[in-house]
C-alpha cells in the first residue's frame, strides 16, 4: 500500500511539474512553438537543398548560390537583405539580413552563421544521405548549415506571428568562416560594424547538446620560426667554427616550447609543418614545401609553422613573450626569428555572457528540455562570434547537433532541429522584449 501511495505521489509531482513549466510559456510563445512545428518539414527540406550545393570556402560561386537561397528566404519574411562582395580578399562574400524599425524595443540582436564549409569542389563527400530515420551524412550539415536553418526558421516563426515589429535583428552569414580572407580588417569589418549597433550576439555554430552552450571560445594565432645555420661538412659539426646547424637549433626551440611554454590552462600550440636541410622550397601560402639535404652536410636552413590557441589576449601575449625569448637563445653559429599572425581573437567568459546562458537555461527548462551549462572552451575551436565579443554579450553553440564535423563522416541529427529551433525562437522573443 505504501509503495502504491509513493508511486501515485511521484506521478502527481511529475504532472504538476510539467504543468508548472507549461504555464511559464506566454500565449505568444505557445503560438511560436506551433508555427515551428508546422514549418519543421519545410526546414528539413531546406537543409537538404542547401547541403547538396557545394559551398567550400574557395568555391566562390557555390557560396554565393547558397547565400542567394537564404537571401530569398529572408526577403520573404520582411528582412532587408544585401550581398557583400569579398573578392578584394579572394573570398565570395557575406549575406546580411536586417530588420530595424524606428522604435526599437528590447535587446538589439546580431545572429551569426556561415555559408561556407570545409568541403571544396574536389571533395568526394558531396551528398546528403540518410543513415537512419533521424541521422544523415551531410557535408556541412552540422557545421554549419543546420545552424543556419535554425536561425532562419526561428525568425520565420516570429515573423509569421507578427512578433518582430519593434525588434532590431541582424542575421549575418559570412562566406569564409572556415578559411577567412586576409586581412581580417576587411573580411570582418561588416560583422564588427553590425556588432557595434547591437547589444547581444548569438552564434549558431555546432551545438554540443541540449545541456551545453558556449560562453567562451579560445582565440587562434599563427606562428612561424625560421632558422639559419652554417653550411659545412658534417664532420665539423659541434666544433667552434661550424656550430650546431639549423636542424638542431629548430629542434631545441620546439623542445623548449614544449617544456617551458606548455602547461597553462586553455593554452595550446601545435607545430603543423616542419622542413629542414641544405635548401628549402617553401610555399607558405599553400602550407607546403620540400627540403633537400644530405647526411654529410650540416643543415643551413629550417622552418616550422604552427598555431596557438588562447583564452585571453593576456594569455596570448605572455606565451608570445616566452616563445620570443626561447627563439633568441641560439645554439652556436645559428640564428632564428619567430613571427606571429593574428587570426581569431578570444571570447572570454564574461558576466554578460553568463547572464545570457542563465536566460537560455530558463528557456530550456520552460520547454522541458533540461538545464543548460557552459561548455568547456578547451574543447571548442575559434569562430566568427569571437570577432564581436569585444562589443557585445555573446552566446554560441546554438546550432544543429551532429558528429564528425570537418570529416567525410559528418552527420546532422534531423530529429533535434525542431526542438533547437523552438529554444532559439523563445530565447530571441524574450531578448527582444527584455526591458
Amino acid at each position: 500500500m505504501k509503495t502504491k501511495i509513493i508511486k501515485i505521489s511521484c506521478i502527481y509531482f511529475l504532472l504538476l511539474t510539467s504543468f508548472s513549466f507549461a504555464q511559464k510559456l506566454s500565449k505568444n510563445e505557445k503560438k511560436i512553438l506551433k508555427t515551428i512545428e508546422a514549418n519543421n518539414t519545410d526546414a528539413i527540406t531546406f537543409l537538404k537543398d542547401v547541403v547538396i550545393i557545394n559551398s567550400g570556402t574557395m568555391n566562390h560561386s557555390g557560396v554565393k548560390k547558397v547565400g542567394m537561397i537564404f537571401k530569398e528566404a529572408y526577403d520573404n519574411i520582411g528582412f532587408n537583405t544585401k550581398w557583400i562582395d569579398m573578392s578584394e580578399v579572394n573570398r565570395s562574400g557575406h549575406l546580411f539580413a536586417e530588420i530595424s524599425p524606428k522604435k526599437v524595443q528590447g535587446k538589439k540582436l546580431l545572429l551569426i552563421g556561415h555559408l561556407d564549409t570545409v568541403f571544396e569542389e574536389n571533395s568526394p563527400f558531396q551528398e546528403f544521405t540518410m543513415v537512419n530515420d533521424s541521422i544523415a551524412h551531410a557535408p556541412g550539415g552540422n557545421d554549419m548549415k543546420g545552424g543556419d536553418i535554425i536561425m532562419l526558421y526561428a525568425l520565420k516563426a516570429l515573423a509569421e506571428n507578427g512578433l518582430l515589429k519593434n525588434a532590431q535583428i541582424i542575421a549575418a552569414y559570412t562566406g569564409d568562416e572556415e578559411h577567412s580572407g586576409k586581412p581580417i580588417s576587411i573580411s570582418r569589418i561588416d560583422l564588427v560594424e553590425a556588432a557595434k549597433r547591437s547589444d547581444v550576439a548569438l552564434g549558431f555554430e555546432t551545438s554540443t547538446g541540449f545541456n551545453n552552450a558556449t560562453v567562451a571560445r579560445r582565440g587562434s594565432s599563427g606562428w612561424k620560426v625560421k632558422v639559419k645555420g652554417k653550411r659545412a661538412h658534417s664532420s665539423g659539426i659541434f666544433n667552434k667554427n661550424v656550430g650546431a646547424g639549423a636542424i638542431f637549433e629548430i629542434s631545441r626551440i620546439l623542445n623548449e616550447f614544449y617544456t617551458k611554454v606548455k602547461g597553462e590552462e586553455y593554452l595550446t600550440f601545435n607545430p603543423g609543418m616542419i622542413l629542414g636541410g641544405t635548401n628549402l622550397n617553401l610555399k607558405e601560402e599553400l602550407s607546403k614545401g620540400t627540403a633537400f639535404g644530405k647526411s654529410n652536410v650540416v643543415a643551413q636552413t629550417a622552418y616550422v609553422s604552427g598555431g596557438l590557441r588562447f583564452i585571453s589576449e593576456e594569455q596570448k601575449e605572455i606565451a608570445r613573450i616566452k616563445m620570443r625569448e626561447i627563439v633568441s637563445n641560439n645554439l652556436p653559429h645559428t640564428s632564428a626569428e619567430v613571427s606571429f599572425t593574428d587570426s581569431y581573437p578570444a571570447m572570454g567568459p564574461t558576466k554578460g555572457n553568463n547572464q545570457l546562458l542563465q536566460l537560455l537555461d530558463r528557456v530550456s527548462k520552460d520547454l522541458n528540455q533540461g538545464g543548460v551549462e557552459a561548455y568547456d572552451p578547451g574543447k571548442r575551436g575559434a569562430a566568427d562570434v569571437s570577432f564581436v565579443a569585444e562589443y557585445v554579450d555573446c552566446l554560441d553553440g546554438l546550432g544543429a547537433m551532429g558528429n564528425g564535423a570537418h570529416t567525410p563522416k559528418e552527420t546532422v541529427n534531423l530529429n533535434t532541429i525542431e526542438d533547437l529551433t523552438k529554444r532559439t525562437a523563445i530565447l530571441i522573443y524574450r531578448l527582444i522584449n527584455q526591458k
